[in-house]
């Protein structure tokens, strides 16, 4: 089926955030960049605005800076399998159509005709108190709270599970029966859900050391179970697989202007002066890819933060990578946040 590939166009005058915008709209993971008489000047990607992230480039700017300027183009008339070939060969999910010079077609490979399926564990981390949500959390896990119709980790779930994720592992320990009953096996879903219980809590990386010794021997993605996200996981788990990491995290661009003139001194000389700067950090967004030679680190009732196992790792010359992310995040962790989860699921439809 061929995309009406206006949808994901743009001019090369737009910004990176207009890219940013139609990618996640229609899910392609890709932009087409041409001119007023339809030449495809380039093609941006998911992967292209990430790159863009980490080499401090800021949203606002020009398209043209971050597109591929030579993109893998087909004729219009190419045969079907010539054409899934293509894409195939050089592991891309959409390609532009070109006919007299000009796009005339979005050509997609069809991921529901071939839904990829993954062994690969996934921990959500479930066992807060959410002491930050009372009284909304008095007498409910923050996880089980319901945004939109459905309970938070619930939402979680079924995202995974529409990227072909099926086994999953929960950690609990405050008001557990709520979270067991409600899912029990997971067969609901459709998914298999097994829990660990830590009887004190473990921080964020302790639930590792409780893992089963059976779990299948692959890089597992574990997530904060306070965290509403539309987080491309497939993507995730290709980014770490593809650069052989023993661990990749999650991070979110975060930007904090300083509501003062910053001056900048050489003993009692002023150098220079910026006034109100925007400073730019990237931030652990509670989502991670760790291989199974990180796992077998956490001992059993072990205390310890994931940032704090990540630090170890790094100190010994792991190779610990970080994965922007540009798509719709939140973590819910106050009743502000909470509220805002309430209206972003009905406009996002999630």
């Amino acid at each position: 089926m061929k995309k009406h590939w206006k949808d994901v166009a743009l001019a090369p005058k737009q910004s990176i955030r207009d890219a940013l915008e139609i990618i996640n709209l229609h899910a392609l993971q890709v932009a087409l960049v041409v001119d007023e008489n339809d030449r495809l000047q380039g093609v941006v990607t998911d992967g292209d605005i990430r790159r863009a992230l980490l080499n401090n480039l800021t949203l606002d700017q020009s398209v043209v800076l971050v597109m591929n300027k030579n993109p893998i183009t087909a004729v219009f008339d190419i045969p079907k399998h010539q054409l899934i070939r293509l894409m195939e060969q050089n592991s891309i999910l959409a390609i532009p159509l070109i006919q007299n010079g000009s796009v005339v077609g979005l050509q997609t490979l069809k991921q529901a005709l071939n839904q990829p399926y993954y062994d690969n564990p996934v921990l959500i981390m479930a066992g807060g108190f959410g002491t930050r949500l009372r009284p909304l959390t008095d007498n409910c896990p923050k996880p089980m709270l319901k945004v939109g119709n459905k309970p938070l980790l619930e939402m979680t779930i079924i995202n995974f599970a529409k990227a072909g994720f099926v086994n999953f592992y929960i950690s609990t320990h405050f008001m557990p029966e709520q979270i067991t009953e409600y899912f029990g096996d997971g067969s609901r879903l459709n998914v298999n859900i097994s829990y660990i219980h830590e009887d004190e809590p473990l921080g964020t990386g302790g639930a590792l050391g409780l893992l089963p010794d059976d779990i299948p021997q692959l890089p597992l993605i574990m997530m904060n179970g306070d965290v509403l996200t539309q987080v491309d996981v497939q993507r995730l788990l290709e980014f770490h697989n593809e650069n052989n990491a023993q661990a990749t995290m999650c991070v979110r661009d975060y930007e904090y202007q300083i509501p003062y003139g910053v001056i900048n001194g050489n003993g009692n000389v002023v150098v220079s002066m910026e006034e109100k700067p925007i400073q730019r950090f990237f931030v652990n967004a509670g989502i991670y890819v760790v291989s199974p030679e990180i796992i077998k680190q956490v001992s059993v009732n072990q205390v310890v933060d994931m940032p704090t196992l990540l630090e170890d790792k790094i100190k010994v010359g792991g190779k610990v990578l970080m994965f922007p992310l540009h798509e719709y995040w939140l973590d819910i962790g106050r009743l502000d946040d909470f509220n805002r989860a309430q209206t972003d699921v009905s406009v996002l439809g999630m």
